[in-house]
């Protein structure tokens, strides 16, 4: 299926990143032309269990900045593409559901930049549910990490009380995506919007 989103839409809300997802199985796989980003965005190519070969060609036909690993990468994968690839970011995926061993990231944060803990279900990512945040008490590494699994506008009151909290010290990023879609790939802009002012407006207080 190729892709129709409208990312030029969302690249105008000036996100941090703008993920493009890599994986033919999924009916957001991207194909096509990147159009007109900002340098100051980061454009995320988004992979599961793809080689090292192909992450390489795509990092350099669209000028990747940052890699998000949603499959099963082993460390060794992630020290080779970050040794390849020193000035691009990695952010390895790991899905919770009621309960995480974080002692298991320990031999990765030498080769990553962010940690991304998604929602376990079915599919590598979008499933659109959260998981309980609590867990995140536990984590114990030093990078930081992105929060993200099934967060849309309604979950604005539990990321309100959530970045106020000690275990939010780390949390660098806040990741979108099904719960903002019409369709998949693309997304409702004014909600997005909505979304990143409500955001700020937590941020700050």
């Amino acid at each position: 299926m190729k892709y129709q989103g409208n990312m030029e839409a969302v690249a105008a809300l000036q996100p941090d990143y703008l993920g493009f997802i890599f994986y033919e199985k999924s009916s957001r796989c991207f194909h096509g032309e990147m159009g007109d980003i900002s340098a100051n965005i980061k454009k995320t190519g988004v992979f599961v269990n793809a080689t090292l070969e192909e992450i390489q060609e795509n990092i350099v036909e669209f000028g990747l900045k940052a890699i998000q690993l949603h499959g099963e990468e082993s460390v060794d994968f992630c020290k080779k593409l970050k040794t390849e690839n020193p000035s691009v970011e990695i952010i390895k995926v790991f899905p919770i559901k009621d309960n995480f061993n974080f002692e298991q990231l320990q031999p990765y944060e030498a080769f990553v930049d962010y940690f991304l803990f998604d929602t376990k279900g079915k599919l590598p990512g979008g499933n659109g549910y959260t998981f309980d945040w609590k867990v995140l008490q536990n984590y114990n590494a030093k990078k930081p990490y992105f929060l993200s699994g099934g967060i849309g506008l309604e979950t604005i009151p539990q990321l309100q009380e959530f970045l106020k909290i000690p275990e939010a010290k780390k949390c660098a990023a806040i990741d979108v995506n099904s719960k903002f879609e019409t369709q998949p790939g693309l997304k409702n802009i004014e909600e997005l919007k909505l979304f990143i002012e409500q955001l700020q407006l937590a941020t700050i207080n």
